[in-house]
């Protein structure tokens, strides 16, 4: 295997991927703008946010058979006192993005999750930064959030401990409970305390309470359960407890106002991320100072009809996006507008007269014309003049004469022409931000493209040049290289960009994406000879037909497992199609007993991408069942057949070591299969995660790593200890059906191995000698590329995806279920449970690129040639999913979008990881004692 391809393989692809969030992405950021404010008397003097983390809106605003409601306080605000409707959020449906754009009113891009959960990746400004001061009570991942950004010392924060933040702890509401509890003991002490009466008692100040108890209870008992609907009712008790007392404290002045809303909601299999409408709805209810009281619905389309169900048709709804949360906050206490807000006050909500509302929204359509100047001059200073191109629907001349005219309507007191014209200013301005903020997205997208195909057809020549015998027909010696004047020319056009983005001081992101591209082409042109050398073979053996008809096939085949992204059943049609496979003329004279064993198991896994996604029901007997079920069928192999025998009875020793080592994996399975029993009963019975369970885990998981090293490396019994190897943490992991489906998979790819081997050998037996240890078997040499081998890649590709969907997951980045990490870890804690979830992914993935490996052995072609094979369907995968990314339409849309392509594109890379993972678990062996020498096969 040539390493430095694969190496360069996985950065090239690691640029791919890193691409979209440069082009699609980007932070919408910007600094240097001067803060507006409203100099007319504020409606409010204090502000309660309420943020229940991980609450759908249908749970909070649905009613039972009989018209009885889990917040019957909240409810009561809706239907008598204040405004309601729906927020709109956009995705990533997280904590951290949902939260900043409640508090700051922008929308952070994707990979801002990845570049700090807790703190702050980017300053920016908030409603907490703009106030006098504000209190919060909540959750240690959301707080230091806003008080680590804001300016000076006037953001204090009051969290639970890390640790609290419990899967298993007995009582989920109780981190509610403690912020309710800690808000009323605060007020408390301010009575006795005069500095910081005198502190409450200022203008602008904000109480924000964070609520993390029902996203808790939503990842653990899913949002349908009983659980889920107590801790709406705890929530509900404990805003109408908490808002009497706020009041109480205050005198009843009326001056407070309180608004209820939710970061992000929750899919039914207790999970967020994408763009699900139960993620993106999420409940908002104002009431208190400013807050307009409930109004008769008016006549028009409505965007859905969830307020029918929700029995609310007869009081008007007011929707809003999730941005427009932050200055509706500002406007209500009087502070200036976030400066990075892209939000715009909904002016429906309050209860203002129309000179305050039109003051306002004339300075919110300024704060966001402060932004798109800030923006365009960027633009303008990275782009060359001759191909700077403005925004030409608001250009600043027209910017200013629109202030003007604005401003002059408010003065003559012609408040309704006034809020017109800001609404249509704001709304040009925020095209404006869009236009600006895609401005280099055509060029990187371009280069991008080039980089991608110059990429294919590089992997194409390196097939034909190195793995088929064209070269060798037409130039028996090399390839003759084209003359330097080749690459003078690219060294020009390089040299020449490079000045170019060094002029405007682009990012270092810009380089590579352009550089790229030249880099790869290049070597395309210098080895064009090789295409001209394919055309003339395929003419010389009138190959014209046949080409074409697989080139068809393949396209096909591809264009099959893509639409599986959209319709996972199709997976079941094209197992169905691979157990017509012993049908071929090939394979009649096979062992039938294989033949047979491989039809029957194409159609078992077919069950698999038509049984329920991430939403079932767990079903942990199913669980203990397979687990027993694999144990039976390792003992039947281990004394009932002769995969494990040597050739030569003069090694009876490594005959009983390799069997030891076997049992003791079945010990483990059987520990495993323990472990599970024992910690689901624990945390049914609301004791926790128990010590040794969680010790056992991590230990069995670590060890299993190992176990394949000390086996032989024969093919039979080194894919045996492999497939138990990984069977033990995937059981560790597995809720239901999804350790059915590895039992199945690890059947298939062994007939896989077998089926592969029959079309080269009539003789199934010599399968039993064969050694990863040997480059080729014994007196052959390794052949090159066949048509018949674009088969053995696709199924690598087809099962690689039968792994990700027949376990149950969907094309989402949200599809996976935390619950299956409870063995190992409760505690929230986001890393580490998405590394066990994604290790999760990665079992099967491994499984199938070990039995690649060895397939590459059975049907005698080097792992690079299948593998290149692999990596050209892939890519042609990826460049269809790049240009499905999209960032319009709806949040479902553009979160489906982009979870495609991350899949795709994770697969790739982590392709390059797993063959060489694979490649260690296959062909080195671990001797002891240690002096004996440990060996491992390089290919």
């Amino acid at each position: 295997m040539n390493w430095i391809l694969v190496v360069t393989g996985l950065i090239v692809h690691l640029i791919f991927f890193y691409s979209i969030f440069d082009i699609y992405f980007t932070s919408p950021l910007v600094h240097g703008m001067t803060p507006h404010r409203n100099e007319l008397e504020a409606p409010a003097r204090r502000l309660v946010l309420f943020v229940a983390d991980g609450l759908r809106a249908d749970k909070v605003f649905e009613v039972d058979e009989n018209n009885k409601t889990q917040s019957p306080f909240l409810r009561n605000k809706v239907t008598r006192e204040g405004c309601w409707g729906v927020s709109h959020t956009r995705v990533p449906t997280e904590s951290r993005p949902g939260h900043v754009a409640l508090v700051a009113g922008f929308y952070e891009d994707v990979s801002a999750v990845a570049k700090g959960w807790k703190e702050n990746p980017v300053e920016f400004d908030s409603v907490f930064n703009e106030s006098h001061h504000t209190w919060s009570w909540g959750s240690p991942d959301i707080l230091p959030m806003f008080s680590k950004g804001a300016s000076g010392d006037h953001v204090s924060v009051r969290m639970y401990p890390g640790y609290s933040e419990d899967f298993a702890g007995a009582d989920l509401t109780k981190l509610d409970t403690w912020v309710f509890d800690s808000v009323q003991e605060f007020l408390e002490k301010a009575k006795e305390n005069v500095t910081l009466k005198q502190l409450l008692n200022e203008d602008k100040i904000v109480f924000f309470l964070h609520l993390l108890g029902l996203d808790t209870s939503g990842h653990v008992k899913k949002p349908h359960s009983r659980e889920y609907a107590e801790n709406i009712r705890v929530v509900d008790r404990g805003v109408k407890d908490t808002a009497r007392i706020i009041e109480e404290f205050f005198g009843n002045d009326g001056r407070t106002a309180f608004v209820f809303t939710s970061d992000h909601g929750m899919t039914d299999w207790g999970s967020h991320g994408s763009g699900h409408p139960s993620e993106t709805l999420t409940p908002l209810i104002a009431w208190g100072a400013g807050i307009r009281g409930p109004l008769p619905p008016e006549d028009g389309p409505s965007p859905d009809n969830l307020h029918k169900d929700w029995k609310l048709s007869d009081i008007k709804r007011s929707d809003v996006n999730q941005a427009d949360v932050s200055p509706l906050m500002s406007t209500l206490i009087g502070v200036p507008i976030s400066l990075q807000s892209v939000g715009t006050i909904p002016l429906d909500w309050l209860s203002s007269d129309l000179e305050f509302k039109a003051e306002s929204i004339f300075v919110n359509a300024l704060q966001i014309l402060e932004q798109l100047e800030v923006k365009m001059l960027s633009v303008q200073n990275k782009t060359l003049q001759l191909l700077y191109t403005p925004f030409k629907s608001l250009m600043p001349s027209d910017q200013m004469n629109e202030v003007r005219f604005i401003r002059k309507r408010i003065n003559e007191r012609q408040f309704t022409e006034a809020i017109e014209h800001s609404k249509r200013l704001i709304d040009l301005a925020l095209e404006g931000l869009t236009y600006y903020h895609r401005y280099d997205r055509l060029f990187l997208g371009s280069c991008i493209t080039a980089g991608f195909v110059g990429w294919i057809v590089y992997i194409v020549i390196l097939l034909l040049h190195q793995h088929t015998d064209i070269v060798l027909k037409y130039n028996a010696t090399s390839v003759k290289r084209n003359n330097k004047k080749t690459t003078y020319a690219f060294i020009l056009f390089g040299t020449v960009v490079i000045l170019l983005l060094y002029a405007k001081s682009l990012q270092w992101s810009y380089y590579v994406y352009t550089l790229l591209p030249i880099v790869l082409w290049h070597e395309v042109c210098q080895r064009c000879q090789i295409l001209q050398f394919a055309y003339w073979y395929i003419l010389d053996h009138q190959l014209s037909r046949q080409v074409l008809t697989g080139a068809v096939l393949w396209a096909v085949g591809l264009e099959l497992i893509i639409l599986s992204f959209f319709f996972r059943e199709l997976l079941s049609l094209g197992l169905i199609f691979m157990a017509l496979w012993p049908l071929q003329k090939s394979l009649q004279s096979s062992n039938k007993l294989f033949l047979a064993g491989w039809s029957l198991a194409c159609l078992f896994m077919a069950v698999f991408p038509l049984l329920p996604v991430v939403n079932r029901p767990s079903n942990y007997p199913l669980v203990y069942t397979t687990g027993c079920a694999a144990i039976f069928l390792t003992l039947v192999i281990l004394f009932g057949s002769d995969i494990l025998t040597y050739p030569k009875k003069s090694v009876l020793a490594k005959l009983s070591k390799a069997r030891l080592l076997v049992l003791g994996q079945v010990v483990i399975l059987i520990v495993s299969i323990a472990i599970v029993s024992s910690t689901v009963h624990s945390l049914d019975s609301k004791r926790g995660l128990p010590l040794l369970n969680q010790c056992l885990s991590w230990t069995i998981s670590g060890i299993c790593l190992v176990l394949p090293l000390l086996c032989s490396s024969r093919m039979p019994p080194r894919l045996l200890s492999i497939m138990l190897s990984l069977f033990s943490p995937y059981l560790l992991l597995s809720t239901s059906y999804e350790v059915v489906f590895y039992l199945g998979l690890c059947i298939l790819m062994a007939l896989w191995i077998s089926m592969e081997y029959a079309t080269q050998s009539e003789n199934i037996k010599e399968l039993l000698v064969l050694d990863f240890m040997e480059v080729v078997k014994l007196g052959q040499t390794q052949r090159k590329l066949k048509i018949s081998d674009l088969r053995c890649s696709y199924f690598f590709i087809f099962f690689l995806f039968l792994a990700f969907f027949g376990t149950g997951n969907i094309a989402s980045i949200n599809s996976f279920d935390p619950t299956s990490v409870l063995c190992f870890v409760t505690v929230f804690n986001p890393f580490v449970m998405g590394g066990l979830m994604l290790t999760k992914i990665l079992i099967p993935f491994l499984l199938v690129t070990c039995t690649f490996n060895a397939v590459h052995l059975a049907v005698n072609v080097p792992t690079q040639s299948l593998f290149l094979l692999v990596l050209l369907m892939s890519d042609f995968m990826a460049v269809h999913f790049f240009f499905l990314v999209k960032d319009y339409g709806s949040w479902l849309d553009i979160g489906s979008s982009i979870s495609h392509y991350v899949i795709v594109m994770s697969m790739i890379s982590f392709l390059f990881i797993l063959l060489s993972i694979s490649k260690v678990l296959t062909s080195c062996t671990l001797r002891f004692p240690p002096w004996q020498g440990n060996k491992c096969h390089r290919q």
